[in-house]
């Protein structure tokens, strides 16, 4: 009998033949993702970090990206607190604000790479199994103890099966595909699980990848991972890691699924996240005409350069409907230099979207886009809890980038294919 990806690669990385799903197991991650938490994190271990010190300065890798610039004094604290560790330990992976969204930075700058184990202080480090990576998201105290012991147990996951068949209609995303997951298996549909994504996987570029395993924690998945493809190979060749700096894992033939499910892309349509959960699912058609007082396209789910691009195309010509606001966020600076390269700002900036710093601002309420009571949101980003905008008394929606330009111009939901 074969091993699924996380069985085979948690079999390699401990030492062992095989493994099987509920299993224990004590692996050495790669790289341990932090970001502005890193402050409380090292506020855990002050007297053990002066006493014995970091386990490995490359270790981990530190984003500034949450509350970027510092919002008020308790930030910026935070803020300086992170850059003296940097300094104290000389930490070579350190990313000050304003170079991008975390799960974006360590994807582009190659520290996430096929065949590699993060873990990250943050639930959507997930998201670097579109690289083929086993990427999972752990708590701060396990964080801590990482820095300074080098190691972490695991549970072996049992594994999901996805497969794909078809291709993607005009103006359906990735994200409508993610979402139709989700709404059928419900939140805690993977509860645990690696979910591997099979079949028809040509029709899905690098960018779609990225959004689905972003949203795996979303349905409770321990893991969601692609293979490495020549989709894959073509990514990493372009940001410089040439196959000579990794070992891509797959799953056997023969491996044995807890669950196989399959998914026609050709009847997929747009899809909204309803508030106040993320499996509350509905078909644009549905919910057409609900009213948004503010759009937001960006975040780590949908922040990239393709989703820039599609929403200038829809915006082209139009404008944002009076009385709305629609919040541009790109994922990093370097999506932000390349949309401005292509003009892809000015044109949206000329609809007349407001633009933000790369960062995590509006997406967890932080600042820069808090809502008010009453006010609702149509959101580009992974999760819709009440509250997650910075407001109880507020609703959030999320869809595609697609749905949310052309709705941003009508100021209403409407299905971006019309």
């Amino acid at each position: 009998m074969g091993m699924t990806f996380a069985e085979k690669i948690l079999a390699r990385r401990s030492g062992q033949d095989r493994v099987v799903p509920g299993q224990i197991v004590i692996v050495r991650p790669d790289h341990l993702l932090t970001h502005d938490n890193t402050a409380a994190i090292i506020g855990k271990i002050d007297a053990d970090l002066a006493r014995h010190g970091l386990v490995d300065p490359s270790l981990p890798v530190i984003v500034l990206d949450h509350v970027v610039p510092a919002a008020n004094e308790k930030t910026a604290a935070g803020h300086k607190k992170v850059r003296e560790f940097v300094r104290r330990f000389k930490l070579p992976h350190f990313y000050d604000a304003g170079v991008g969204i975390c799960h974006q930075v360590v994807v582009e700058k190659g520290h996430a790479l096929p065949g590699r184990i993060l873990v990250g202080s943050d639930s959507h480090t997930c998201s670097y199994g579109a690289v083929g990576a086993f990427a999972t998201g752990i708590d701060r105290t396990e964080a801590a103890a990482l820095l300074l012991r080098g190691e972490l147990w695991l549970r072996v996951p049992e594994t999901i099966r996805i497969t794909l068949r078809g291709e993607l209609g005009r103006r359906v995303a990735a994200k409508d595909l993610v979402l139709k997951i989700i709404g059928d298996i419900g939140a805690d549909g993977a509860n645990y699980a690696a979910v591997e994504f099979h079949g028809d996987l040509a029709a899905l570029d690098f960018d779609d990848r990225f959004t689905i395993a972003n949203m795996g924690v979303e349905m409770g998945a321990k893991i969601a991972v692609f293979p490495v493809d020549a989709v894959t190979r073509g990514f990493l060749e372009g940001i410089g890691a040439g196959e000579e700096r990794y070992e891509p894992v797959w799953a056997d033939a023969d491996a044995r699924y807890a669950r196989e499910i399959e998914v026609d892309l050709g009847a997929l349509e747009p899809l909204v996240a309803v508030a106040h959960t993320v499996d509350n699912v509905k078909t644009v058609r549905e919910t057409a005409g609900i009213e948004f007082d503010q759009f937001l396209i960006g975040t780590c789910t949908n922040g990239r350069l393709s989703d820039l691009e599609v929403a200038a195309e829809i915006l082209d010509g139009r404008a944002v409907a009076p009385g709305a606001r629609l919040l541009v966020l790109p994922a990093s600076r370097e999506v932000l230099d390349a949309a401005l390269e292509r003009g892809l700002v000015r044109r949206l900036v000329a609809a007349g979207a407001i633009l933000l710093p790369p960062g995590c601002g509006p997406c967890l309420g932080a600042h820069m886009g808090v809502l008010a009571p009453g006010e609702r949101c149509l959101s580009t980003a992974n999760r819709n809890f009440k509250g997650r905008m910075g407001c109880k008394e507020a609703e959030i929606y999320l869809a595609s980038a697609e749905t949310v330009a052309a709705s941003a111009a009508a100021g209403r939901l409407v299905d971006p294919r019309e």
